[in-house]
C-alpha cells in the first residue's frame, strides 16, 4: 500500500486527519512514528508559507509523499492575531492554552459580542518527493469569539472559539459535529479529493 506521512507530532491533529482521509488506499504515517525529531523553522509570513516550508523539507527528509498542514485563529478585533502565530502566542514554548486563550479574553474585554468576529484557517499542501510539486488547498471556517471559555472538547483554542450557526463553542460541541465543519475538515477533504484523483 503506499504510504502518506502527515507531517505532525500532534496527536490530536494526527487522530484528526486520519479520521477524515480514513477511506482513501494509504497507509497513514505520522512523524512520531517514524521518530523524526528534526526541528523545521516556520519562518513564513502567511499559513501558506508555513505549510509549504514544513512539507518540502519533510518530503525531502523522508522521501515520502506528504502533507503538512498550517493553521491558526484570526481574530479581527486583534488585528488578525494570533494568526500565523498561533501556537506560539503567549510565548515561544508555552503549551498552556488555557493562558493563551486567557490573554485573548483579556484583550477582547469591553468589545461586544458583535465585534468579535473570527475565523480558524487551516492551509494544507500535498507535497511529491519525486517532483518537489506542491497542491496548495485551503479550509476555513466562520464564527466568533466567546466571553469566556467553554467546554473540554477538542484542543487547542476550541473552548472560545463560537462557529457560525451554533452557540456553543467548539470546546462544548460533538466531536462529530466539530469535525464535519472545521476549517480542517474543509482543508482534508480537498486533500483528499486530490488523492482519490491521483494526487499531484
Amino acid at each position: 500500500m503506499k504510504i502518506l506521512l502527515i507531517a505532525t507530532n500532534n496527536e490530536h491533529k494526527f487522530e484528526e486527519i486520519k479520521g477524515i482521509l480514513n477511506d482513501i488506499p494509504f497507509e497513514l504515517l505520522s512523524l512520531k512514528e517514524l521518530n523524526y525529531g528534526k526541528e523545521i523553522v516556520e519562518d513564513g509570513k502567511t499559513f501558506e508559507e508555513n505549510a509549504i516550508i514544513k512539507a518540502k523539507q519533510v518530503g525531502k527528509d523522508t522521501g515520502y509523499l506528504t502533507v503538512a498542514d498550517d493553521s491558526g485563529l484570526v481574530v479581527d478585533a486583534l488585528d488578525g492575531r494570533p494568526g500565523v502565530y498561533s501556537s506560539r502566542f503567549g510565548g515561544e514554548n508555552s503549551d498552556d492554552y488555557i493562558y493563551k486563550m486567557s490573554l485573548i479574553l483579556d484583550e477582547l474585554k469591553g468589545i461586544e459580542d458583535a465585534q468579535r468576529t473570527a475565523r480558524f484557517v487551516c492551509v494544507a499542501v500535498l507535497h511529491s518527493p519525486y517532483t518537489n510539486a506542491c497542491r496548495v488547498v485551503k479550509g476555513v471556517v466562520n464564527g466568533r469569539i466567546a466571553m469566556e471559555i467553554h467546554g473540554a472538547n477538542g484542543f487547542g483554542y476550541d473552548p472560545i472559539f463560537i462557529p457560525e450557526g451554533y452557540n456553543r463553542t467548539f470546546g462544548e460541541l460533538n466531536p462529530e459535529i466539530k469535525a464535519s465543519i472545521s476549517h480542517r475538515y474543509k482543508a482534508f477533504s480537498k486533500i483528499k479529493n486530490l488523492l482519490l484523483k491521483g494526487g499531484i
